[in-house]
């Protein structure tokens, strides 16, 4: 299982948010290269990018930070959510190097975007489902639908997509721990690899999601950002 370390960029800095909240935030780091580099050093394998503001205007907002990681840090692969809802910017990041973009809002809004995106891109296009009580939430969590995560992931089944990542947002930066349980469920009913999100806050959580033998990956944030998981020593573990 992959750990993913995240950065969540608002106002061209490194932050956390508290389940969504906009309001809620904390600053980790006003120079996002640079956590970047210190999460490399200590042996990470991937990046997870948010453009947070992006998500919320509908287009990307904090390409610079992006691009200075991706400069910053060469031959590790970064994702990127956030703001990312046409062709043309996802052609457009692929070229400047990130490895995979992921695609939330417009995978509930224009589904065929999706598998257009996958088909041109191989490899490199991840469906992101963010979820209240089940049901999918898009515009940066905002707003809520009646979509269930399993019938949007089910949906994409023959898409081509590399990834789905699912975040539980009533956990995301509470530190209470992942939800487990419904990530463990999803990743049983579609084949394409889940990578869980929300809440991932120790060695313990990171152990039973590996434990599903199931869920192929864990993004993590204001745990790696407060100590309460050292990703070196998470990294050994998940090497067994």
């Amino acid at each position: 299982m992959i750990l993913y370390p995240a950065i969540d960029l608002k106002d061209g800095q490194a932050v956390r948010l508290l389940r969504g909240d906009m309001e809620k935030s904390t600053v980790f780091n006003d120079k996002p290269a640079d956590q970047a580099k210190s999460f490399v050093d200590a042996g990470c394998e991937w990046l997870h990018l948010v453009d947070l503001n992006g998500a919320f205007a509908g287009e990307p907002v904090n390409g610079a930070a992006v691009e200075a990681i991706l400069a910053a840090c060469p031959g590790v692969p970064a994702q990127l959510g956030g703001g990312i809802r046409d062709m043309a910017t996802i052609e457009a990041w692929i070229e400047k190097g990130l490895q995979r973009v992921i695609l939330g809002t417009v995978a509930v809004e224009n589904p065929d975007l999706v598998r257009e995106a996958a088909k041109a891109f191989p490899g490199h296009v991840a469906v992101g489902i963010d979820a209240r009580n089940g049901k999918v939430a898009t515009k940066g969590w905002a707003e809520e639908t009646d979509v269930m995560v399993t019938d949007l992931a089910k949906s994409f089944e023959d898409a081509g997509v590399s990834a789905i990542i699912y975040t539980d947002i009533n956990r995301d930066g509470a530190m209470g721990g992942p939800n487990i349980e419904a990530t463990e469920a999803l990743a049983r009913a579609v084949s394409i690899p889940v990578i869980a999100s929300g809440g991932v806050s120790s060695l313990a959580d990171l152990t039973a999601l590996r434990d599903t033998g199931v869920i192929a990956g864990a993004i993590s944030g204001r745990a790696l950002y407060d100590g309460a998981i050292d990703l070196a020593e998470a990294l050994a573990l998940l090497k067994g």
